[in-house]
């Protein structure tokens, strides 16, 4: 017997001893001792500003899922859980080709030449995407990119097939390229601004944001900083000249913390305050909000998975860091254009173990936790942070809970989509949530979650609801016991308040523990696929109930089970 398998006989010898007292010893007791009470103290009367719907954002790589059978469905779900437009960003909005959807793929033609070399625009594609989005009430992102074939410095290879387990470099072909000419582009950029008001309205295209391009300091972008910057000064030109009221940013580079990031990501913005404009021949271009990406980084570590949301917020705290810097830009809105537990969403968990949290509800306990850490981190830095995209949708055609990162497989919600419902429950202001729990943004942010669990809370409350999202996260995903929790509030109204208990465990909202208990088929039946749908749904923990809130005071107490969430709903008259 190896030394790793002895410790772990030994270890469910003195466990199997401890359940039936036969051993009366320090590790027995502590074995057998309970879990220690969490206090979490709500006072709803102490506001800390608008709780800003800055989940309210989600993106993903390919356009051409969007108007497929599963992505309608699922772009409907979440602009229903929303009270506010959702805003949607998407990759290859440019890019050469018939349309046909593929991993890390898509197309529009929206650009070919003529024999001659005369432009050719075609926005049947790029209309059928926004229509999706407008049909539903979103507010696309308008990603200015990538390069058409025609128009690129290096058009061959050009279309790519990769798969998980290929290269991941592969996808970097032709499309990732400056343009040969960058008064085409412009021309591109402002005939495409100009349609989308004769088909949309001013008004309409005025709410949306014309963005340039993605992760530009890694290889999406073939050209050097100053020739993106060059590209930028001539996209925003041309978006301006079309549309004078429209807004424009960027340059959404990706791991402020490290890497050439910094570097690119000041170069960017030295050229928007103080750079000669490559267009105009004036000093400084316009920009009117700013992205960045920031990820986190799991791994495997003795055969479960580790996450890393510390590296994450750190990425964000440096972004913040960078853009509060700059005295006439700190207040512009930033928009983190992918903010995720890690960097690939189409790597599926089959062929990288350590994604698999996909699937069950340590996904949607990191999206809570993380997200109410970026309210934090944007608040001590002083900058208007206005969004946070989700890099996750939906993969058409693949195999049931297959380990991407996405909002649900084959049509069927996952976990981490009940979160954003919850997220949409929270109306009005944020209120106090107090001080003397574990963790707060700090710890989370230098050393992530690897001690005690991080169990705390976001509040809000509105003129008539008020809503509480409790979280028991850990990075560490290993089986621990349920913890009590007694939720301390106060600022309710003094009258009947109806309290609605939501929860995302193992057993509620969780469509991948009722396909495991299916047997984890490969092809559900109809009937099974209904019941999958069904516990995809948020679901309340128990019936609805009416408290009476004495002197604006109630205490809650409950278990939640680790990488558990639940939402407090308070509602009257």
């Amino acid at each position: 017997m190896s030394q790793r398998n002895s410790i772990s006989w030994l270890k469910t010898s003195v466990l199997s001893l401890c359940a039936f007292n036969l051993l009366a010893s320090p590790t027995c007791l502590a074995q057998s001792s309970p879990p220690k009470p969490v206090t979490i103290q709500v006072d709803l009367g102490k506001s800390k500003g608008p709780l800003k719907p800055i989940w309210a954002w989600f993106g993903y790589d390919e356009p051409n899922y969007t108007y497929m059978k599963d992505g309608q469905k699922l772009l409907t779900e979440i602009s229903q859980l929303s009270k506010v437009p959702v805003n949607v960003r998407v990759h290859s909005l440019l890019v050469t080709g018939d349309g046909t959807a593929a991993l890390k793929w898509g197309s529009t033609n929206a650009y070919t030449e003529d024999s001659k070399g005369n432009p050719i625009y075609n926005w049947t594609i790029i209309d059928k995407i926004f229509d999706t989005y407008i049909q539903r009430g979103m507010k696309p992102i308008a990603q200015i990119g990538f390069m058409p074939e025609a128009m690129s410095t290096k058009p061959q290879p050009y279309r790519h097939y990769w798969k998980p387990g290929d290269n991941y470099n592969d996808i970097y072909t032709g499309w990732a390229y400056p343009p040969k000419d960058y008064q085409k582009w412009s021309e591109l950029v402002y005939q495409w601004v100009k349609h989308s008001i004769g088909r949309y309205g001013q008004k309409e295209v005025e709410s949306w944001y014309w963005e340039l391009w993605n992760e530009p300091n890694i290889s999406y972008w073939k050209g050097t900083v100053d020739e993106y910057i060059k590209l930028y000064d001539y996209t925003a030109d041309a978006v301006k000249r079309a549309l004078p009221t429209a807004k424009v940013g960027g340059p959404e580079v990706t791991g402020p913390g490290g890497g050439n990031s910094p570097v690119f990501f000041k170069a960017f913005m030295d050229h928007v305050v103080n750079g000669k404009n490559y267009a105009t021949g004036k000093t400084g271009t316009p920009i009117d909000f700013i992205t960045f990406h920031a990820k986190g980084a799991p791994k495997l570590v003795d055969g479960h998975v580790q996450m890393n949301m510390g590296t994450q917020l750190r990425d964000i705290d440096k972004g913040f860091e960078i853009v509060a810097s700059y005295p006439s830009l700190k207040n512009l809105p930033i928009i983190i254009g992918e903010s995720d537990p890690e960097g690939c969403a189409a790597c599926s968990e089959d062929l990288s173990p350590q994604n698999a949290y996909r699937n069950g509800t340590m996904y949607s306990s990191y999206t809570a936790a993380s997200f109410a850490r970026k309210y934090d981190l944007a608040a001590a830095r002083g900058v208007n942070l206005a969004g946070a995209v989700t890099w996750a949708f939906e993969f058409e055609d693949q195999a049931w809970f297959r380990g991407f990162r996405d909002l649900a497989t084959n049509g069927v919600d996952k976990p981490v989509l009940s979160v954003f419902r919850m997220f949409g429950m929270m109306q009005g202001n944020r209120a106090d949530v107090k001080n003397g729990l574990a963790y707060d943004y700090i710890r989370v942010r230098d050393q992530s979650v690897r001690a005690e669990a991080d169990i705390n809370a976001l509040a809000s409350k509105d003129a008539k609801t008020a809503a509480i999202m409790v979280w028991n996260y850990h990075d560490d995903n290993v089986p621990a016991p349920d913890a009590p929790i007694s939720v301390q509030v106060e600022g309710l109204p003094n009258q009947r308040v109806l309290l609605q208990h939501y929860r995302i465990d193992k057993q509620f909202s969780n469509s991948y523990e009722a396909w495991k208990k299916m047997g984890s088929p490969k092809t559900p039946t109809p009937e099974q696929i209904a019941d999958l749908e069904k516990a995809g749904q948020l679901q309340l923990l128990t019936s609805p109930e009416w408290i009476t809130a004495k002197d604006g005071k109630a205490t809650l107490t409950f278990d939640l089970p680790r990488q558990g969430v639940s939402l407090l709903k308070f509602s009257w008259e």
